[in-house]
């Protein structure tokens, strides 16, 4: 075979063959980092996609899976409610709403102090929306026998206020439980300019 021939061949037959073995290596070496997250799969498959975009589309699938896969195995974070709940020693309602918010996975700190009002005024709690306890959860105000799910929703929303209330001592609140009877009741918030607003609304129920 003359020399002409020769890389004739090489031009026509194996330069392509080699190029396109080389191409599919270079793909499956940059999908396969990507997937085991060595490279961000976002990197890698843009890498791929300028290389050699035919290969890449039959592959781009399987990437998105195995990062949603991912994603779905990654626990969430999830806020821990730490309630520092201050009350009178003789106050018995007082006990049942901490029992309520432990049963909701909140982490209590119980004080018992005989002069609470100091702690309404310290975390300036208004009169009118007083009630027998006090609490700091997440460093809002709780005041009153305020249902769990508020304190939730208040933490994971993060208003600009000070805190929220139910005043008074409602029968059926948590920790007012009486039977089957549950008074209508709402739950304010509040903030330092003493302005006050519906939180959240619960009818009765004889």
């Amino acid at each position: 075979m003359s020399h002409k021939q020769l890389i004739y061949c090489w031009q026509k037959w194996l330069l392509p063959i080699l190029i396109s073995a080389t191409v599919q290596v270079v793909v499956i070496i940059g999908l396969t980092l990507g997937v085991l997250g060595i490279l961000g799969s976002t990197a890698s498959l843009s890498y791929a996609q300028a290389v050699f975009p035919s290969s890449v589309a039959g592959n781009a699938q399987l990437v998105n899976t195995t990062r949603h896969i991912q994603e779905q195995q990654t626990p969430l974070k999830s806020t821990v409610l730490n309630a520092t709940v201050y009350h009178s020693p003789d106050c018995n309602c007082c006990g049942g709403w901490i029992d309520h918010l432990k049963a909701q996975g909140f982490k209590i700190t119980d004080f018992s102090t005989p002069d609470i009002e100091a702690v309404k005024q310290k975390y300036n709690v208004p009169d009118n929306l007083s009630s027998c306890h006090t609490a700091i959860v997440n460093g809002y105000v709780i005041e009153g026998h305020v249902p769990a799910d508020d304190i939730k929703r208040l933490v994971q929303e993060k208003p600009n206020v000070v805190g929220l209330s139910v005043p008074q001592m409602p029968v059926g609140t948590p920790g007012m439980e009486i039977g089957n009877r549950k008074d209508p009741f709402s739950v304010f918030s509040f903030d330092r300019q003493d302005s006050v607003a519906v939180f959240n609304k619960y009818r009765g129920q004889s």
